[in-house]
């Protein structure tokens, strides 16, 4: 399993193109993501144990929404999108997020097994290696934890896979990955074991849920 399938991202292009939309990310992803991140906190909040790891935090969309008893650490790549993201604690008072950190999802600092939950929120068809970040998920969440995924991953057909295709070479211009196919995150067998819902309503996202 690997990203052969399409052009890699470097973390250099995903620096530069956060770069550029931290300033305007909000108001432009902002409301077509906003349901995937609310299935995603909602199904992490209905989830045991309280210590949860968000990557690919961004500017914190997401933030507002986890229940008070969940004690969340955030990390990015982007120093200009934690800027924002700390400015959103800051604002709304979020006294349950623990931290805010720069760091390299595919290869973070914490020690094994430091969390209960894990959460990629439309990170996994920015980073480098997605394969890699899946398996640092599966070392720093605890066994009998949780790890989740939303994103959208290609379509196999029919016009949104032509145009997936087409969007394709502007990959490091967009800074994620139009044409991402799941097998580029999740082995076979983790596929199959997957909870697997598309989130309405046109189903361009995807909640992907796995047990540690």
């Amino acid at each position: 399993m690997s990203s052969s399938s399409h052009t890699a991202l470097n973390v250099d292009a995903v620096k530069t193109a956060y770069r550029r939309w931290a300033a305007v990310y909000d108001a432009v992803f902002g409301s077509v993501s906003t349901i995937g991140r609310r299935r995603a906190v909602a199904a992490a909040n209905q989830l045991p144990g309280s210590k949860v790891l968000e990557v690919g935090v961004g500017t914190g969309l997401a933030l507002p929404y986890y229940h008070s008893d969940k004690r969340i650490t955030g990390i990015d790549l982007s120093t200009d999108m934690l800027k924002r993201a700390r400015q959103r604690v800051k604002r709304d008072q979020l006294t349950n997020i623990e931290n805010l950190v720069e760091m390299d999802a595919e290869s973070t600092s914490f020690e094994d097994g430091s969390f209960d939950i894990a959460v990629g929120m439309f990170v996994a068809s920015v980073v480098p290696h997605p394969d890699r970040l899946y398996n640092e998920l599966k070392r720093v969440v605890k066994p009998g934890g949780y790890i989740l995924f939303v994103n959208h991953f290609s379509a196999e057909k029919g016009i949104r896979a032509f145009i997936e295709k087409k969007m394709a070479g502007a990959s490091h211009a967009l800074g994620w990955h139009p044409d991402f196919p799941m097998n580029s995150l999740l082995p076979p067998e983790d596929i199959q074991r997957a909870k697997i819902l598309s989130i309405p309503p046109i189903g361009i996202f995807t909640l992907v849920m796995l047990s540690r």
